[in-house]
């Protein structure tokens, strides 16, 4: 169904930017996914599970190690290999920005450890201003490879605040006031799912209603095997960081099973709203691995999960 709504929002965004003059990018788009995504996650997020950070420090290193070393240098070995700055760009994104919007209904469905699947979804929002710094070093040391150069116009440094505040602290400080509110919290609650497909399609369709994203069919046009390229990419992407998270985390754990959920799933979203604001930086081919990314992440997961019910009923 999620991924009908997903090919549905890009493929009429597109339609719609091709037809009309498109949108032009607002930030408002990053409170939007905030306050209907990323808010209703924080509602079980209480600051006395600070503690289950001292008590699994372990389980919290390994993910931190997973999200900002381990999967950065697969995304630079095959970004290396595209031989393409954009697609390299994307999918370094994507290395550094782990869980999601999803990824606490995969630790749910597959009975792991909630609690501290929630902090690290927390954690990793926190440290999104390190994964923009981490993009922004990439730029720096990266594009005399490809032959390209790199200007920091947008200075992604003040997006990176502006990113805190409309995803993490806005968001927040809603859950804690939505938590007065008890009917507002159960409606929110029951209707979770389709808050969160209806502003899935929003999003995409906005951003892919972007002028920006308008682009895509130049690069079609001009470079079409670029296509190709990303979609071989993406795949070889996922296939690694699942073997890599298969060797570092012991399946068995209820903590270490959420922390594995952390690394397979991407927050795509967010990379997609990212992405679009750095084309100017690193070319419109840096949007392919991500859209790519969200028609191989939900299947795999969807496998991963089944594989992972079947071993524990064994």
């Amino acid at each position: 169904m999620q991924l009908t709504i997903i090919l549905l929002g890009a493929v009429l965004g597109l339609i719609y930017g091709a037809n009309t003059d498109g949108f032009i990018f607002s930030s408002d788009i990053c409170l939007f996914a905030g306050l209907t995504l990323i808010m209703p996650t924080l509602f079980n997020v209480k600051l006395q599970d600070i503690k289950l950070i001292f008590e699994y420090k372990t389980v919290i290193m390994k993910s931190l190690a997973a999200n900002f070393i381990l999967l950065p240098i697969i995304a630079l070995m095959i970004g290396f290999g595209t031989q393409n700055f954009g697609i390299a760009a994307g999918l370094f994104l994507l290395s550094v920005l782990g869980g999601g919007g999803m990824v606490m209904h995969w630790i749910k469905k597959s009975d792991a450890d909630t609690s501290i699947g929630f902090i690290l979804l927390f954690i990793n929002l926190i440290f999104v201003s390190l994964s923009l710094l981490m993009l922004h070093i990439f730029g720096i040391y990266t594009a005399e490879y490809f032959g390209e150069s790199y200007s920091d116009e947008r200075n992604l440094s003040n997006f990176a605040r502006a990113v805190i505040t409309l995803l993490i602290v806005i968001p927040f400080i809603a859950s804690r006031v939505v938590l007065f509110i008890k009917p507002l919290k159960n409606f929110i609650e029951e209707k979770r799912s389709y808050i969160s497909n209806i502003s899935l399609f929003i999003i995409l369709f906005y951003l892919f209603g972007l002028q920006k994203s308008q682009l895509l069919f130049e690069l079609y046009t001009f470079e079409p095997e670029l296509i190709f390229i990303a979609i071989i990419a993406v795949l070889a992407f996922y296939f690694s960081i699942f073997i890599v998270s298969k060797f570092i985390y012991n399946l068995e754990s209820a903590q270490e099973r959420a922390a594995f959920w952390h690394s397979i799933t991407r927050y795509i979203t967010l990379a997609l709203v990212l992405s679009t604001f750095s084309t100017n930086t690193f070319g419109v081919s840096m949007i392919l691995p991500i859209m790519f990314a969200y028609i191989v992440q939900i299947p795999f997961a969807i496998f991963m999960d089944s594989k992972i019910v079947a071993r524990r009923l064994k």
